[in-house]
């Protein structure tokens, strides 16, 4: 079995976290929503049912579904099934974030992965964080991590020798300050691969350096303006080449696509996606990609 090294093959395999085991009920959001710094309380009922439409279009498109079990020791956070993991054609690489609240999510996870017999190649250590929306694959061997508030030097340093294997090309981004520390930047903010040669992206917050080499790699650009990079407009997960999931509402971005030559999937994601800042692509841990 292969694992996962890409940003825009065809989604085979996929684990996601149900609002029922993250958020739990409308008394636990009301209690923990501003301990986990969302932009205001998520209503559960809506939260379920944006995301009944989320996974109907998962359904549609993906073979294999596996859902994380609820755990005591993990918070709201949970939801954004992406970042507690990154995986390898070999297998997983369990991380631990930046954001101390979301550490006990790698155990459960590990925990998950022994169950569903996804070999772990390794595991961050001391003092080490990183969170999966800092990682990126450009293509198969090209890996990409952004250096910010969620992923520190030392977990470059260890990512760097377990992909060794698996990689030609490792690439440090410096991410920006931004709107600071207690918000989430991750590299994966401004950049969604939808295909070898096509890039979501809002560039106000690139380094020149990184622009400049997808673009020196033929890498198109679709330009997500500010107001729509605020509801997740360059968060775009890719289910196939050039077959997108986004939050609705982003129009600019939609159409930029379109023009590209991609289908667009839109669900509602107002409680589940943009109070939390997490859009389909941190909603989604992809295990296989083909």
């Amino acid at each position: 079995m292969t694992y996962n090294s890409s940003m825009y093959k065809k989604l085979e395999r996929v684990i996601v976290k149900h609002p029922n085991e993250a958020f739990i009920s409308q008394a636990h959001l009301t209690d923990q929503w501003t301990v986990f710094n969302y932009l205001q309380e998520p209503n559960f009922e809506e939260a379920v049912l944006e995301y009944r439409g989320f996974i109907e279009l998962l359904e549609k498109h993906v073979p294999q579904i596996d859902f994380l079990p609820a755990a005591d020791t993990v918070g709201l956070d949970s939801i954004y099934a992406h970042d507690p993991v990154k995986f390898t054609p070999a297998g997983a690489i369990i991380l631990k974030s930046g954001k101390k609240l979301r550490q006990p999510e790698a155990i459960v996870y590990k925990e998950f992965l022994q169950e569903k017999e996804i070999p772990i190649i390794g595991e961050l250590t001391g003092d080490a964080v990183s969170d999966g929306g800092d990682i990126v694959w450009l293509d198969d061997k090209t890996l990409v991590v952004g250096r910010g508030y969620r992923t520190n030097d030392e977990a470059i340093r260890q990512l760097k020798e377990m992909t060794a294997p698996y990689v030609d090309e490792f690439i440090v981004v410096q991410l920006p300050h931004d709107q600071g520390e207690a918000e989430c930047l991750h590299l994966m903010s401004f950049i969604s691969m939808v295909d070898k040669d096509l890039a979501v992206v809002h560039s106000p917050l690139m380094p020149v350096f990184f622009r400049q080499l997808l673009i020196e790699r033929g890498i198109q650009l679709v330009e997500v303006p500010k107001a729509e990079y605020d509801t997740l407009g360059c968060n775009v997960l890719a289910l196939a080449p050039r077959v997108c999931v986004i939050v609705e509402g982003n129009d600019s971005t939609k159409q930029q696509l379109l023009d590209a030559g991609a289908t667009v999937y839109e669900y509602k994601g107002q409680e589940i996606s943009v109070l939390g800042t997490g859009g389909p692509t941190c909603l989604t841990s992809p295990v296989v990609r083909n």
